[in-house]
Formats: C-alpha cells, sequence, structure tokens
C-alpha cells in the first residue's frame, strides 16, 4: 500500500519482522462503530474481540483488514496512536474497485469481529523542526496522526489539503477549527488544483515534506522534487502499485531460498512469492502487487529488477531487500533469506 522517499532508512530487517500477527488468521477485532465521515467515506472503529489491548504503532502506520476468503485491503490508522483500547481506519468507496470497499460500506455491520493483521509501518516519521504535509483526498488518513504527533512536540508544521469538493474532503472542519492557519484547504471546484511548485518552492531547509493522495498527485510531487533536488527529503505513501518505467528483468530465472534448503524456477508467468509458495515456503504476503511491505524478504546475493511502490529509489538501489510478490531478477540467480 505504501512508499517513501526518505534518507538513512534501513531495509535490511524487513519491516513485518516484529509483529506478532501478520500471517495466519491475524487478530480478532470487532467493529465497535462505523460512521460515515462524508458521503463516501466511513470510518471503522476497531476493538480487541477479547478485550486486551491493541498492539502499539507509530504515525504512518497500516493494518490489513481480512475481510473475507482472498479480500485482504490496507487501511491506514488515522486514530490517536497513544490509544491501544481502540484504532480507527477510514474507507473511502470505489464502485470500480476490488471489493474491498463495497464490503465495508454496503455490507461490514457493527459489532461483526473480523481479522487483522499489522500494524505495519512503510511510511514512517522521521524527526525534524519542520514539517511541511500536502494531502489529496483521502490521502488526509496517515497525516492525521503525524500532524498530532509534531503538533504535541511543539515542532513548525503545515498543512496544504485538497480534494474536489469542501464537503468530500474528510476531517477539513475539524483540522481548521483546531489548527487554523496552519492548516490550508484547497476544494478543485472553487480554488483550483494544488499549486505543487509554489508549494514545494516554499521548502526551506530543515523541513521534511510527507505527502498521501492519488497518484497523479505523487508523480507530480516526484517531478518536481527531482528538479529541485528535494528527493531526500519528500516522504510518499501510496495506495496504488506505481507503473514501473523500464522492465529490464529477465523472463526465467532461479531463486535459491537459502534458509530452506530449496532453489525454484520462476517463469515469466509467476512471481517469486507464488514460486515459493508452491514450494511449500510460507512467506507472508497480503496486497500481492507491491505496496504494502508484508513479503518484504532480504537478499543474500543477485540483483534485482525493483518494481514495488515501498522502497524509495536510494533502498532500491541498495539492493538489500525485494518485494517477492512483484520484484524479479535481473540476472541468472537470485540467493534469499527465506
Amino acid at each position: 500500500m505504501a512508499s517513501h522517499l526518505a534518507a538513512g532508512h534501513s531495509v535490511h530487517r524487513p519491516r513485518w519482522a516484529d509483529t506478532e500477527n501478520q500471517a495466519g488468521e491475524g487478530l480478532a477485532v470487532e467493529v465497535k462503530a462505523k460512521t460515515a465521515i462524508t458521503g463516501t467515506i466511513t470510518q471503522l472503529t476497531l476493538v480487541r474481540a477479547d478485550g486486551r489491548e491493541l498492539p502499539e504503532w507509530t504515525p504512518g502506520a497500516h493494518i490489513d483488514l481480512v475481510l473475507g476468503p482472498d479480500l485482504v485491503r490496507q487501511y491506514s490508522l488515522c486514530g490517536k496512536p497513544g490509544d491501544l483500547r481502540s484504532w480507527q481506519v477510514s474507507v473511502l468507496y470505489q464502485p470500480d474497485g476490488r471489493g474491498g470497499s463495497a464490503r465495508v460500506h454496503h455490507e461490514l455491520r457493527e459489532g461483526e469481529c473480523i481479522a487483522i493483521r499489522g500494524p505495519r509501518n512503510n511510511f514512517p516519521l522521521v524527526e525534524a523542526p519542520r514539517y511541511l504535509f500536502i494531502a489529496g483526498g483521502i490521502g488526509i488518513t496517515p497525516l492525521l496522526p503525524m500532524i498530532e504527533s509534531v503538533d504535541r512536540a511543539g515542532a513548525e508544521w503545515s498543512l496544504v489539503y485538497g480534494g474536489r469538493s469542501r464537503h468530500n474532503m474528510a476531517f477539513a472542519d475539524d483540522l481548521k477549527q483546531t489548527h487554523h492557519d496552519g492548516v490550508t484547504l484547497v476544494p478543485e471546484d472553487t480554488h483550483g488544483r494544488l499549486d505543487l511548485a509554489r508549494i514545494l518552492g516554499g521548502v526551506t531547509p530543515g523541513t521534511e515534506v510527507y505527502v498521501c493522495g492519488p497518484e497523479g498527485l505523487l508523480c507530480a510531487v516526484e517531478a518536481i522534487a527531482a528538479e529541485r533536488d528535494l528527493v531526500d527529503r519528500i516522504h510518499l505513501e501510496r495506495f496504488t502499485p506505481k507503473t514501473p518505467a523500464d522492465v529490464p528483468a529477465l523472463d526465467n530465472f532461479e531463486v535459491e531460498f537459502v534458509r530452506s534448503g530449496i532453489t525454484v524456477s520462476v517463469g515469466p508467468d509467476e512471481s517469486i512469492l507464488g514460486a515459493a509458495r508452491a514450494a511449500g515456503i510460507p512467506a507472508p504476503f497480503s496486497c500481492s502487487e507491491g505496496t504494502c511491505g508484508t513479503c518484504e524478504t532480504n537478499i543474500v546475493s543477485g540483483l534485482v529488477d525493483h518494481r514495488d511502490s515501498v522502497l524509495s529509489p536510494a533502498e532500491q538501489r541498495e539492493n538489500s531487500t525485494l518485494m517477492i510478490c512483484i520484484s524479479r531478477a535481473a540476472c541468472p540467480q537470485l540467493r534469499l533469506d527465506l
């Protein structure tokens, strides 16, 4: 579900390594409340079915909702990180989606129990004296706990929040009433689109920029950041996979799973993940499209054609881990720590 561009982030250890409920059935939670935030956005409040505290999490984290057989979707946690009694996720209804939002909006009921996996964080909040947050539509959700955290810490920050119309911009009124001039709302129907060149042109030294929203917004931010030498200070989260510009990978290659002692051949129409599971290796996975980070695996040796939307360009060049659900080999044999 996510991707970020951040300097100094280590990828030698998969992001799911310490999470106790990544695989298997997950953690049972009850839908304590289901609230309409706008006409197209519904918020779920989740509590543990056994009444115990939920796992700790940090701003930027997301969870998997196991909504049915073969129906697992990732949503950002948008409540208060210090509240371990309940979690909140907000879900945008997508009529042309793959069924997850329809299940949440039309079928899921208060009192129903579902399983969750996580949390995991591919979009971590780094320490800085100043922050600029840029949100587009439902992309506001992972930024909410970040804003609360940096505001509580006394750091300087500002938010520019765009959406198609004011009444469809979730949490806009609360943000404006609470933070006043720190929040700039840009409804497209009355104010036009976000002027990203102007917004990013005002970024001062020491400012970290966090961006979440539709793919067009993220690509535009990446392009401007590259022109202005801001790439190392831009942090992005994607909800959909980024389309690779080039595909240099081999059609056929071998993968040796070092810990399992198994070597498999991977053909042009299968993934490393699929080959691993067919060989009986219980590799964790969730989204199967390179956005959530669940299947991140350490590379022992070999070169990779990285196709994910989780690792930054610098992390991909480092070639220390890969997402086995979507990335492929750029050499005849890969050796992986699995």
